[in-house]
């Protein structure tokens, strides 16, 4: 079992926030559950939060799901939460959509029934041809024909999207190519770089904090990647707490200018680090 242990900031960043923290942003993949299975501990951190009162919302890079499949997939984990305590990229990139986009305009979407519905429930159209943006999510039937046209009609002029920009994906079986993936693909046949919504970008972390009514020192991010969950808490000023049941390992914590403000196995030792301040 590898300890709770602190981490430096880096030169020049704020210190973290006062531990322990008031409010806890929770990442899902790597950190809840990998693919179907739930990992040790996240069952009962979960009733720790009920019992302490302890506001949290799931902050997820994934876009595939709607918050009420969420809802559903934890709950057959015996996790309970409710669809408001749900944010993910496909409800984020509908929101920067809704906020940048003209009313109406028509969206190419690479990507599942989550991203797609999230898009359409927008009020945006989703199509083929005379695009304005084009967004490219997780799509684990992607094919050679979508691919095409994404490039096709970013060379056109579309804004080119990214819910999220992770590489791979945690599964049981191993790691799957991710999002970002993807759009790297478009991006070397095209030039253009996508604009990402989700982490590493603080927008999702800012609007998590809103969404429990705290200022963003006043917050945690619980997440188990360097690249996503660290980053995007330390560009948004949210304390950052990496578990070592996901992606990152140690080895590329120790490799890393990015460190996390404290590391933990898992989230028993999250529970237990929290128990801790709050009873000393």
């Amino acid at each position: 079992m590898i300890p709770e242990r602190p981490s430096a900031t880096d030169a020049g960043r704020p210190a973290a926030a006062a531990w322990p923290p008031r409010g806890l942003l929770i990442d899902l993949d790597g950190v809840v559950y990998e693919g179907d299975r739930v990992l040790p501990g996240a069952a009962a951190f979960f009733r720790f939060l009920r019992d302490r009162a302890l506001p949290f919302l799931l902050i997820t890079n994934n876009s595939t799901l709607r918050p009420a499949q969420y809802v559903e997939k934890l709950a057959r984990m015996e996790i309970e939460v409710t669809e408001a305590e749900v944010l993910g990229s496909a409800e984020a990139t509908a929101g920067y959509l809704r906020d940048n986009a003209p009313p109406g305009a028509r969206v190419y979407v690479i990507g599942e029934g989550g991203l797609k519905l999230a898009i359409a429930d927008a009020g945006f159209e989703l199509v083929e041809s005379n695009v304005e943006y084009v967004v490219v999510g997780l799509d684990r039937e992607l094919d050679y024909r979508k691919l095409t046209l994404a490039v096709r009609l970013v060379r056109a002029g579309a804004r080119f999207i990214g819910p999220n920009p992770d590489t791979t994906l945690p599964m049981p079986a191993g790691v799957i190519p991710g999002a970002g993936s993807f759009q790297a693909l478009i991006h070397a046949a095209t030039g253009v770089r996508a604009t990402v919504i989700g982490k590493p970008e603080p927008t999702m972390f800012l609007m998590g904090a809103a969404r429990l009514g705290l200022a963003p020192s006043q917050v945690a991010m619980v997440g188990d990647r360097l690249d996503t969950d660290i980053v995007g808490a330390k560009r948004a000023g949210v304390t950052a707490l990496m578990v070592l049941t996901g992606v990152s390992r140690t080895e590329d914590i120790e490799a890393s200018s990015e460190k996390p403000d404290r590391i933990f196995a898992q989230l028993a030792n999250v529970q237990a680090a929290i128990t801790a301040a709050l009873l000393g």
